[in-house]
C-alpha cells in the first residue's frame, strides 16, 4: 500500500508546477518578481558549503560556557559579515552547571560500579575528544548523595504512578529509574519528587533506542550499549532561559535569585546512564513483574522492585556563571526596516553535534548566504531580515529566551514572525506553528520540490502520513486533505520564547523520518555519523534552506502579510470541541470507575506479589459552561470570513498598509493572556502552551485543557472565561483589518 500510496503522489503533481499561480499577499505583479527572485536565490545554494561549515562547526564539543562555542560564534559572525550583514555577538551571562563529581553503585545484593562514559569508536573521528566534552549528566540535577532501594517506574510519567499506586508501591524515600521516552526527560524527575523519591536515573533501553531497533554505531545508526543521552532536565513548563533572571534578560548586571529560589529547579539528583550500565541494576530488582507494556529488550526479566536492590548515587556540581554567545545578523529592509522577519536556529549542542544541531545551522547559514547573492543582483528585501545562530538552547533555550526577555518591547512592535529549525535530515517535511501561517506554508511546500522523488514536499509529507495513519478512515482523512496542515507548537526549541511569551506569528521546520538513529546527545553525534546515515549529500539541508528560505523571503516582501485568519478560527474550534469531549469523557469514566468501587469490583494480579488497592472515589465531574467562548470563537469564525472574502483578489489597498501590515502581525499578541498560565505566569499564550506534565509535547487550549486533566474545576472555568476574552481581543484586531480593506 504504501509503495502504491508515493506512485500515485509521484504521477500527481500539483498544478503549481504547471501554471504558475499569483502568491497569498502579492499582487500578480509582485508575484511575478517574488518568483524570479526565489529561481535565483535556489541556483545560489551549494550542498558543498555545508558539508564545509558542519566539518567545521561539529570539529569539536562546544556546548554553552566552552572555548570552542565561542570561536563558533565569532566564525559564523564573521562570515556573515563577509556576506554584507550588520553582524554581532550579544553576550549573556547566565547559570550553566557542570559535574564535579559522579558516581552510581549497586551496593546489594550484589556490588556493581556503573561506567558513566562512552568509549571512543575508530571510525569515528572526534569521539576521542575526551578533554573538551561535557561527561554524561542531566544539566539542572540537583547535588545529592543519597543511597536507597530502588523502583522501575516504567517512563516515569503520572500514569505510571498511578499503576504503582495500585500495585501498592511506594517510592518514597526510594531511587527511581525510569526508560526514556514517553516524555520530555525533565518530566521524569519533576514527577518522582513530587512522589517523594530521593533520586532518580534515566536510562535508554534498546526497544526504543538500541540494538532492537537495528544495528548499533559504528555498524549501524543505532544507541551502541554504552551510549548515554545527556539532555536537561531543568522543570522547563514553568519557565526556560536561564533560572535565575526568569522573564528578564541576563546582563551583566541583572538582578539574580538566590539559587534556592529559582522554580524551575530539582531538588533530587538525577543521572542519565547508558543500557550497559541499567542492566545489572534492573536485573537485581526484585519484587512483582512488570507489567507486560513496562518491559524492555534487555534479556530478563523485568520486575518493578523494590527489594534487595539497593543503589549509592552522588552528584556534585559546579553552579557557575558563563558566557552566553549569541549571534545576530541583520540585512536591513528597503521599505520597511522597522518589520523584521527573524530566522533562527542554534549552534550549542551537549558535544560535537552534528545532527543536532549544526544540519540545520548550516542549512540557514547557505540560506543566508543565498539572500547575499541576491542582493548582489540589485533585489533587496522590503523587511529587515535578522539571522540568529542561538547559544544555550540544549540547557533550556537559554540564548534566545535571554535575547527575547532583554528585547521584547522592541521585538513585539517589530517582529512579523520568527522562523525557527533544529536538526534536520533524510525524510519528510515536518512544519509546526501558528495556524494563520498555514496558508503560507502550504504554498512554500507545494513549491519545494523533495529531492529524493522529485514531487512537492507536501505531497511527499502527506503520502507518508497516510502510508502511517492507522485504519482506513484515517487515511482517507489524510489524502483528502489537499493542503499542507501545520502541527501545534509545544517546546523543547528556541520559537518558545517568541511565540509563547511574546506572542509572535512563529514556525519550526525541518526534515526527517528517515534519518532514524541512537546518536542524539551523545559524543557519537559526529561528522562522520551525520554523513554516513543521516543526510549524506546534504540534500535535504538544502531543501531545508529553500523552504525556510521561501517562508522567510514571502514574508519580507509581501504587500499584504498572508495571515490566515480562517485557518485559525477553524483549528481553535477544534480544539475546543476536543476539550468538551475531554470534559465528557472525564465523567462519563468517573463515573463508571466509582460504580466498580461501589461494587468492590476491582482486577486482582495473577502475580502474587502483586497486592492491588482498590482507587479512592473521585469526586463527580461537574458542567463547565463553554457559552463565553464558543461566542467568542462564532465572533471570530464571522470576522475572519470577512476578512477572507475581502482579501480574496489579493488586491493591496492603495492608503494604510502600513497600518494594516501592523495590525495583521500584532494580532496574535492579543491572545496573551496578561496574568499567564496558572502556576506558570512565563507562558502566556492562551491556545498552545508545552504541558505541565509533557514537557515538548503541546497543549492546546493549554488553561482549560489542564484545569479539566487536574480535575481543578474552578480553574476551568476562570481559563475559558480568561480564553474567551483573548479571542475576542483577537477578534477585533481581525475586524480592524477588514476595516482598512473596506476603506480602499
Amino acid at each position: 500500500m504504501r509503495k502504491i500510496l508515493l506512485l500515485f503522489f509521484t504521477f500527481s503533481i500539483t498544478a503549481a508546477f504547471a501554471q504558475q499561480k499569483t502568491l497569498s499577499g502579492y499582487t500578480k505583479t509582485s508575484s511575478d518578481q517574488e518568483w524570479e527572485a526565489e529561481k535565483k536565490f535556489d541556483s545560489y545554494l551549494q550542498p558543498a558549503n555545508l558539508d564545509v561549515w558542519m566539518k567545521r562547526l561539529a570539529g569539536r564539543p562546544h556546548h554553552l560556557g566552552s572555548a570552542y562555542g565561542k570561536q563558533n560564534a565569532e566564525f559564523m559572525r564573521d562570515l556573515f559579515k563577509s556576506w554584507g550583514y550588520d553582524a554581532q555577538i550579544e553576550t549573556y551571562k547566565v547559570l550553566f552547571p557542570t559535574p564535579k563529581v559522579r558516581q552510581l553503585e549497586l551496593v546489594g545484593p550484589t556490588k556493581f560500579t556503573a561506567r558513566l562514559a562512552e568509549p571512543a569508536l575508530k571510525e569515528d573521528a572526534t569521539s576521542g575528544q575526551t578533554k573538551e566534552q561535557l561527561p554524561t549528566y542531566n544539566a539542572w540535577s540537583a547535588d545529592g548523595d543519597v543511597t536507597a532501594e530502588l523502583v522501575f517506574v516504567n517512563y516515569g510519567v503520572p500514569d505510571d504512578y498511578d499503576q504503582l499506586e495500585r500495585m501498592g508501591i511506594d517510592v518514597r524515600g526510594k531511587i527511581v529509574i525510569a526508560k526514556y521516552g514517553g516524555s520530555w526527560r525533565g518530566i521524569k524527575p519533576k514527577v518522582a519528587q513530587e512522589h517523594g523519591a530521593i533520586g532518580c536515573l534515566i536510562y535508554s533501553d534498546p526497544e526504543g533506542d538500541g540494538y532492537h531497533q537495528g544495528d548499533v554505531y559504528p555498524k549501524g545508526p543505532f544507541r551502541p550499549q554504552h551510549g548515554v543521552q545527556r539532555g536537561s532536565v531543568s522543570d522547563m513548563p514553568i519557565y526556560p532561559g536561564d533560572p535565575l533572571t526568569p522573564g528578564i534578560g541576563a546582563t551583566e548586571d541583572a538582578k539574580r535569585l538566590d539559587r534556592k529560589d529559582a522554580g524551575n529547579l530539582l531538588k533530587i539528583p538525577v543521572q542519565p546512564i547508558s543500557y550497559a550500565d541499567a542492566q545489572p541494576l534492573l536485573a537485581a530488582l526484585g519484587g512483582p513483574v512488570a507489567p507486560e507494556k513496562w518491559r524492555g529488550a534487555l534479556p530478563f526479566t523485568y520486575h518493578v522492585g523494590p527489594g534487595a536492590a539497593k543503589v549509592h548515587l552522588k552528584l556534585e556540581f559546579d553552579w557557575k556563571l558563563v558566557d552566553c554567545h549569541n549571534v545576530i545578523a541583520k540585512l536591513k529592509g528597503s521599505e520597511l526596516p522597522d518589520e523584521w522577519v527573524v530566522r533562527g536556529n542554534h549552534h550549542d549542542a551537549w558535544v560535537n553535534g552534528a545532527n543536532d544541531p549544526i544540519s540545520g545551522m548550516v542549512a540557514l547559514m547557505e540560506e543566508a548566504r543565498a539572500v547575499s547573492e541576491l542582493v548582489k543582483t540589485g533585489f533587496r528585501p522590503k523587511r529587515t531580515l535578522v539571522y540568529c545562530a542561538w547559544d544555550g538552547e540544549e540547557p533550556s533555550l537559554i540564548g534566545s529566551t535571554e535575547w527575547v526577555e532583554h528585547h521584547a518591547t522592541e521585538l513585539q512592535q517589530k517582529v512579523v514572525a520568527y522562523i525557527n529549525s533544529d536538526g534536520n535530515g533524510r525524510g519528510f517535511l515536518d512544519a509546526g506553528g501558528s495556524h494563520t501561517l498555514e496558508t503560507l506554508m502550504d504554498e512554500v511546500s507545494r513549491d519545494v520540490t523533495d529531492p529524493q522523488t522529485g514531487i512537492p514536499v507536501r505531497d511527499r509529507a502527506r503520502a507518508y502520513k497516510a502510508t502511517t495513519a492507522v485504519g482506513a478512515k484515517a487515511r482517507k482523512d489524510i489524502l483528502d486533505k489537499k493542503v499542507l496542515t501545520l502541527s501545534a507548537l509545544g517546546s523543547g526549541s528556541d520559537y518558545s520564547p517568541f511565540f509563547q511569551h511574546l506572542g509572535i506569528p512563529s514556525l519550526n521546520l525541518g526534515y526527517g523520518g528517515e534519518d532514524d538513529g541512537g546518536e542524539y546527545h551523545s559524543i557519537y553525534d559526529s561528522y562522520d555519523m551525520y554523513v554516513r546515515f543521516k543526510d549524506p549529500k546534504f540534500a535535504y539541508g538544502i531543501a531545508l534552506a529553500k523552504t525556510a528560505g521561501r517562508a522567510t523571503l514571502r514574508l519580507a516582501n509581501a504587500d499584504v502579510l498572508p495571515f490566515d485568519f480562517k485557518a485559525f478560527s477553524k483549528t481553535v474550534n477544534g480544539y475546543l470541541t476536543e476539550v468538551m469531549t475531554l470534559l465528557d469523557n472525564l465523567r462519563e469514566s468517573t463515573e463508571v470507575e466509582n460504580q466498580m468501587i461501589k461494587d468492590n469490583v476491582f482486577v486482582q494480579a495473577a502475580d502474587p506479589l502483586i497486592k492491588y488497592v482498590p482507587p479512592t472515589p473521585k469526586d463527580a465531574v461537574p458542567f463547565l459552561n463553554f457559552s463565553s467562548l464558543q461566542n467568542a470563537l462564532t465572533s471570530l469564525e464571522k470576522a475572519s470570513t470577512l476578512y477572507a472574502d475581502l482579501r480574496a483578489n489579493n488586491t493591496v489597498p492603495n492608503t494604510n498598509l502600513t497600518t494594516l501590515n501592523e495590525t495583521l502581525y500584532r494580532a496574535e499578541q492579543k491572545l496573551m493572556a496578561d496574568a499567564g498560565l496558572p502556576r506558570r505566569a512565563w507562558y502566556r499564550h492562551t491556545i498552545y502552551a508545552p504541558g505541565f506534565y509533557t514537557g515538548y509535547g503541546v497543549k492546546t487550549l493549554p488553561g482549560i485543557r489542564e484545569g479539566i486533566e487536574q480535575r481543578a474545576w474552578a480553574e476551568a472555568q476562570e481559563q475559558i472565561e480568561a480564553t474567551a476574552k483573548a479571542i475576542e481581543r483577537y477578534t477585533k484586531e481581525v475586524e480592524a483589518a477588514s476595516r482598512i480593506l473596506m476603506m480602499r
